[in-house]
């Protein structure tokens, strides 16, 4: 009997074995998998397409191409911005930067591709919608190129300059978000189009603002001025506050007015309640890497409040 025991020990211990095996190959794939889509900026892109669709449906517009245009631009110009910023990312996120330098190659390649597809996708939803593709690129020149004259002030580049630094990128994704549905569906600007538009701004600069606190050693030896910078964590957390009641305010104003129906505004405010959350972490949480990537999910709980109105009409 001792005999017979035998050979089902042994399966059972090629079992495990196996499994111990592959779930080890599991996870280490997609440990693998989930740090180069942060790394080349591939979650932002997902991010991204979220957020045209969320703006698509405020504006009351159908569904078109306009998510996998934004999409592809936005990996396009983060991932560009990495390439270029990978010296500087050597002390705030050695990891992305050793991962941009490892895959360099690549990533330029497809930096290329993706913008080259998108304003070849851009042309089919007219002129306007290809001038907005490539809006987000000229703003990147602007914002990260050497190009300030020399008038005294130490800045050669607008990423430096406190404020206007994070404006310009709020303003590039205002911008993209709220007019490219727009553009592809033909549609008019309307009263509904300035509350996306200025809705989309505060969020995108409190969403660059949060990042800024885990790179203050980078950008003070880089001579970027951010709000962590000159105004410390605390200072920061109090603006970025004040930025979030501004946005609750404007969609407050949009509901009385009736230029937003309830539903809408419902899930805006579910999404300013998470975004609370989190700057109220400013400072106070340990994993600065991580809470520099949780704002953007605050389009995530912002859209999943709004699929019920969108199956309903």
């Amino acid at each position: 009997m001792a005999n017979d025991a035998q050979p089902q020990s042994t399966g059972t211990e090629s079992i495990d074995s196996l499994y111990r095996t592959l779930s080890t190959w599991v996870t280490t794939h997609a440990t693998r998998a989930g740090r180069a889509s942060v790394y080349s900026s591939a979650y932002i892109t997902l991010i991204a397409m979220t957020e045209v669709v969320i703006a698509t449906v405020l504006l009351s517009l159908p569904l078109t191409l306009a998510p996998v245009v934004v999409g592809l631009v936005t990996f396009a110009v983060y991932t560009g911005d990495r390439l270029a910023d990978a010296d500087d990312d050597e002390v705030s996120n050695p990891r992305q930067a050793a991962f941009v330098r490892r895959h360099g190659d690549v990533l330029y390649v497809l930096v290329a591709a993706s913008y080259a597809l998108a304003v070849t996708l851009s042309l089919l939803g007219g002129p306007v919608a290809f001038g907005i593709t490539l809006l987000p690129g000229a703003f990147w020149v602007l914002y990260a190129s050497d190009w300030v004259p020399d008038v005294g002030l130490r800045v050669s580049r607008l990423k430096q300059v406190l404020v206007v630094n994070s404006a310009v990128v709020a303003l590039a994704w205002a911008v993209t978000l709220t007019f490219m549905p727009l553009a592809f569906a033909d549609a008019p600007v309307t009263s509904v189009t300035a509350v996306v538009f200025t809705y989309f701004f505060l969020r995108s600069f409190v969403d660059t603002e949060i990042p800024n606190v885990r790179d203050v050693e980078a950008d003070r030896r880089t001579d970027v001025a951010t709000l962590p910078v000159v105004l410390g964590v605390s200072g920061t957390r109090r603006a970025l506050y004040g930025v979030d009641l501004g946005t609750l305010a404007l969609v407050g104003y949009a509901t009385v007015a009736g230029v937003l129906s309830l539903p809408l505004s419902t899930a805006l405010v579910a999404g300013l309640f998470y975004s609370f959350g989190i700057v109220s972490f400013v400072g106070r949480f340990e994993d600065e890497k991580l809470l520099a990537r949780l704002p953007e999910c605050e389009y995530v709980f912002v859209a999943v409040t709004l699929l019920p109105f969108v199956f309903t009409g």
